[in-house]
């Protein structure tokens, strides 16, 4: 295999994946799915791309070939939706996203015949299911997440609605979005090729502003208007389906309609929700004693199996069954809202307000910080020597307790170092 070969294309590749935040977890699996997905010479050039957006012309400098050359290249990985282009300024830019949410995604939201995409599915389901280092990784590692929950808003009170603010409402990030497409919902697709698929909608997972740009223009996504963007919304409700998005409040890129039973995002929430995987809503569900009938329909429906059905002791020896909440895991969703059939439940504010990031360079740059990955971000040009050097240095000076950067500091005499590290390890900067 390629990635027993010392120094190949892949592991260049894999190490750069790494230098993101949303990192992947080096394994036999993730060489064999990217031995699928990328050439080894292809796994070489995209290794020594930026983190942040770039042009043609700055590839083919990086990759020491002409400008045509480089960009028949990117454009042709750009078909694939390994990268994404769009247009900065009235100049084209492209950018190479993580695996997730990223290129895995995309490899499985349409249907394709240039890869095996049950072979690929079966690798993604060993590799983020039944490995699980991956996925911890990316939905358990710092405070700040990849995604955050939508509150269901037919569940929402008169009252409590008039406080919802616009980023919290999946109805409003559709309704201001610059451009929607819908795909194929990779996990259902996934689950498909492995014969353990729900019935739930699949073409029903949306995009929105230039990664949709980029997937649509690429036959990844089919172009909607904000019309059939809120229909296919009321179609999620239908299904119980959990809006799950971008963890940002400007410019959210993408939201899945997850189900319980296949979502990634919904069984890490499962699996490791006292780790808070998910930034969850600003609601919690609570129940009413005297109406709750305990027909269990809230728990069925909980899509991280939030409640349990236990022995109501006011029944007086008639072994009758009440709902109880863990609110540790509860992501305040309102999809039991909506089941309970005696409307016993209601949304009510948590004691708290939780955070969000402004738009993804905050959130990018909070996960680089939390996950010790800033001077990654700094210094991501890892084709020049220097950088890699500083990279290096910020890196090991960003992990002293700090008594020792303040000696660093000193030692250093610099005032440019002193200033990264004032802006990327005080929260007041951000």
């Amino acid at each position: 295999m390629a990635h027993h070969t010392a120094r190949s294309g892949y592991q260049f590749l894999v190490n750069r994946l790494n230098k993101f935040p949303q990192g992947a977890t080096p394994s036999k699996l993730l060489y064999q799915i990217l031995e699928m997905l990328f050439s080894e010479k292809e796994a070489e050039l995209v290794a020594q791309l930026p983190i942040k957006p770039f042009s043609a012309e700055k590839a083919s400098q990086i990759w020491k070939m002409n400008l045509g050359q480089a960009q028949k290249i990117l454009d042709e990985l750009a078909s694939r939706a390994i990268l994404l282009d769009t247009d900065y300024q009235g100049k084209q830019v492209y950018l190479l996203p993580p695996p997730m949410a990223g290129f895995f995604e995309f490899s499985l939201m349409r249907i394709r015949t240039d890869i095996d995409q049950k072979v690929l599915s079966e690798l993604y389901y060993q590799y983020l299911t039944v490995e699980e280092d991956f996925i911890k990784g990316l939905f358990t590692s710092g405070e700040t997440q990849l995604g955050r929950v939508f509150v269901h808003e037919p569940a929402l009170s008169q009252d409590n609605a008039l406080h919802v603010l616009d980023y919290e409402r999946a109805s409003e990030v559709i309704k201001s979005a610059s451009s929607i497409g819908v795909g194929i919902c990779y996990c259902r697709h996934k689950m498909q090729h492995l014969g353990r698929d729900c019935g739930a909608p699949k073409e029903i997972c949306l995009t929105f502003n230039n990664t949709a740009s980029s997937l649509i223009k690429h036959g990844y996504a089919r172009k909607v208007d904000t019309a059939e963007g809120l229909d296919l919304l009321e179609q999620a409700y239908a299904h119980n389906l959990v809006q799950f998005g971008e963890n940002v409040r400007e410019a959210v890129t993408f939201m899945c309609n997850c189900c319980k039973c296949c979502c990634e995002a919904m069984i890490a929430a499962q699996r490791f929700g006292f780790l808070h995987p998910v930034h969850t809503t600003n609601f919690i569900p609570q129940v009413c004693a005297e109406t709750c009938i305990g027909c269990g329909k809230c728990a069925a429906a909980c899509p991280v199996n939030g409640f349990s059905m236990e022995i109501d002791p006011a029944s007086n020896g008639l072994k009758k069954k009440k709902p109880k909440l863990d609110s540790s895991v509860c992501l305040g969703c309102g999809v039991c809202v909506r089941n309970c059939p005696k409307k016993s439940i209601t949304l009510v504010s948590r004691p708290e307000r939780v955070i969000t990031p402004l738009n993804s360079v905050h959130r990018v740059v909070m996960m680089a910080i939390e996950r010790g990955k800033l001077q990654d971000l700094i210094f991501d040009n890892q084709v020049s020597l220097n950088h890699r050097a500083m990279a290096a240095l910020l890196g090991v000076i960003l992990k002293l307790p700090p008594i020792k950067q303040a000696m660093a500091r000193k030692q250093m005499k610099s005032r440019y170092l002193e200033t990264l590290i004032k802006r990327y390890t005080t929260p007041q900067s951000f």
